[in-house]
């Protein structure tokens, strides 16, 4: 067979014979944390889009965050003083929780940050959901350490029980970033399998 033909089948063989890619669950989670702290940018960077322009979210938005294994439909809720009061109106239907938290901000800040973590863990829709909570910002040179963060969020006491992920990170290292998300996705994964009929 001439090279140009056998090139022609070898294509037409590989696309007939390959199927379609199985398609990847979906799942809708809700992304918290107060202003400043990165979450939009970190999202844009995880759909590789431009963040040149990236402004803080006002009310809230929603982005569906591709891996390999899944598509986080995220809704990313604006972390003001004047909208954090209304975060839990968009708590339904989420099968997760992202709470970006800035490691290298003021300790005012930190408190705030603090006592808002508190409440989602503590919240009726969201007490059984799995978390993960990135310590944005260790590029910098204030940040926290992830022990000194552990400590002062108090997350072994408070989360004992619950399924958790503390991730450092920053845009800067984004393998970091999607490490996290791929143990959040494996922690969304086996709430699933728990939930399927039949298993104990």
């Amino acid at each position: 067979m001439p090279p140009k033909n056998r090139h022609a089948s070898e294509c037409f063989r590989a696309f007939c014979c390959k199927g379609p890619p199985s398609p990847r669950t979906e799942y809708d989670v809700v992304c918290v944390g107060l202003t400043g702290s990165g979450k939009s940018s970190l999202l844009t960077q995880l759909c590789s889009e431009n963040t040149d322009s990236i402004i803080p979210t006002t009310g809230f938005s929603i982005k569906a965050v591709p891996f390999q294994n899944a598509i986080l439909n995220v809704k990313e809720l604006g972390g003001a003083e004047n909208i954090r009061k209304y975060w839990s109106r968009y708590y339904q239907g989420s099968q997760g929780v992202v709470f970006v938290l800035d490691s290298a901000s003021s300790e005012d800040d930190l408190e705030t940050a603090r006592n808002e973590l508190h409440s989602a863990l503590q919240h009726p829709q969201l007490c059984t959901l799995p978390f993960l909570i990135l310590a944005n910002h260790q590029d910098k040179p204030a940040a926290r350490s992830l022990q000194e963060i552990k400590k002062y969020f108090e997350l072994e006491p408070l989360a004992r029980g619950q399924r958790w992920i503390l991730q450092p990170c920053s845009v800067e290292n984004m393998d970091a970033v999607r490490e996290g998300f791929n143990q959040f996705i494996s922690l969304l994964e086996e709430i699933d399998q728990e939930h399927i009929p039949g298993r104990i």
